[in-house]
């Protein structure tokens, strides 16, 4: 979701392994939420890596309800329930590390997949959809929408949700916008497509070059401000993947609970008769 320089440096080095992490991106930190945050505490200095991993074969009560959904309207959370969402994947050796960490827990996510990656990896993007994760486009080439025209902007999303589509065999059904840069306009446009907007309650900032134990603790501190809240990661990075179990842990040892989220497909006559 946030910025990365060279966006498309990144794509490149997702198909030639041999590609060395890009510059580290200047932080986006604009958060769209549909409720007030607390404001961030001290600023992250970092920390050792966390070597915690989930025990194989254990049980796990993180595991909540099912919240299915229409419009950004209904996605509603209760208190200590949070809604664990990755932005820019698929990328082989980190997705699918984040996939197995999520199996072991017993819980889904919620994956915003740019185009241009579904496209490189296919495979990897339907073994996403079929484990039972939310699907959600992230446009196409994960382009600053609000910088362009509307229309260039549709086509950027209209392409990256067909992309998407393609790779996964499913609906795409959720959104979200690169660097969370929107208009009113192009709000409704999206919605109009039969897509949620997903905005961001929690940023884990896992686009920071900082250990994954400070990741973990930056997530759990604004997570205990709020309280409950739709947390955004990144698959893309090796960090992400080294934290998720020691961060899946930490909300089951304090009584969290990962929601699953599923589209409800609203009813074509009812939409007609309520705007009559």
């Amino acid at each position: 979701m946030h910025r990365f320089t060279l966006y498309s440096g990144l794509v490149l080095c997702a198909a030639l392994a041999g590609c060395q992490t890009a510059k580290q991106p200047a932080p986006d930190r604009t958060i769209k939420t549909s409720s007030i945050v607390a404001p961030e505490g001290q600023a992250d200095t970092g920390g050792q890596t966390s070597r915690q991993t989930a025990m194989p074969g254990a049980r796990h009560n993180l595991a909540g309800r099912t919240l299915t959904v229409s419009s950004i309207h209904e996605l509603r959370l209760e208190d200590k329930e949070v809604i664990l969402s990755f932005d820019d994947g698929p990328i082989p050796g980190r997705t699918d590390r984040v996939l197995a960490t999520l199996d072991q827990f017993g819980v889904k996510g919620a994956f915003m997949m740019v185009g241009e990656m579904a496209e490189l990896h296919p495979a990897l993007a339907k073994k996403v959809a079929m484990e039972g994760n939310a699907i959600g486009s992230h446009t196409y080439k994960h382009q600053d929408l609000a910088t362009i025209s509307f229309d260039a902007a549709m086509a950027e999303v209209t392409r990256g949700e067909a992309a998407v589509t393609k790779a996964t065999g499913v609906d795409v059904n959720f959104f979200r916008f690169p660097y969370l840069a929107d208009t009113h306009k192009l709000r409704a446009a999206v919605a109009m497509r039969e897509m949620v907007v997903m905005d961001v309650d929690v940023d884990s900032k896992d686009y920071f070059n900082t250990s994954p134990a400070a990741v973990t603790k930056r997530t759990m501190d604004l997570l205990h401000k709020r309280g409950r809240g739709i947390i955004l990661m990144h698959d893309i990075h090796t960090r992400t993947a080294n934290m998720l179990p020691t961060l899946l842990m930490r909300l089951e040892a304090e009584g969290y609970k990962v929601v699953t989220l599923k589209f409800k497909k609203q009813d074509a006559p009812a939409q007609v008769m309520a705007s009559l």
